[in-house]
């Protein structure tokens, strides 16, 4: 089984979208996926309800995740660690152990535009428009992901 951690700040706005759209993509016999935040703002807490409201209008429902805070032993839970921009990164990298699991992370975007470490923007601030196309980023992230995984 292959596993796979979408990590933004809480937990609560990008990673839980990619999340429930990488969910969506993959058969879940064969693929395990979650989400972090690496700070710990939202603990327990469900996704912004702009995230939830943008999930279900594309079908998806990711109002029962509940957000956590990543921690060192991710590294050992999943294959791969997905970030949504340099300051995830960082923070991730900074609890990297090994060579092993600084392998693990990399940039989400990095799936739609190879070695160039666009950030996913933090909606969290912005209006409804910027859950759309934070969504519409991810989907087509997610979409490259599992055609990767599928293949």
């Amino acid at each position: 089984m292959t596993k796979i951690l979408m990590v933004c700040l809480g937990n609560i706005c990008r990673s839980p979208l990619a999340e429930g759209i990488m969910r969506s993509k993959l058969n879940n016999n064969s693929f395990l996926v979650d989400s972090a935040g690496t700070a710990n703002y939202h603990l327990g807490k469900s996704p912004d309800k702009r995230s939830i409201a943008v999930a279900k209008k594309y079908g998806l429902n990711i109002s029962h995740l509940k957000g956590r805070q990543f921690s060192i032993s991710d590294f050992d839970a999943f294959d791969v660690i997905y970030v949504m921009d340099e300051s995830n990164f960082k923070n991730v990298m900074d609890l990297a152990r090994n060579d092993e699991d600084i392998a693990k992370v990399k940039f989400i975007l990095n799936e739609v535009y190879p070695n160039q470490n666009y950030s996913v923007p933090d909606p969290y601030y912005g209006g409804d428009q910027g859950f759309e196309n934070v969504y519409k980023m991810l989907d087509e992230a997610c979409d490259n992901i599992a055609k990767s995984l599928n293949s």
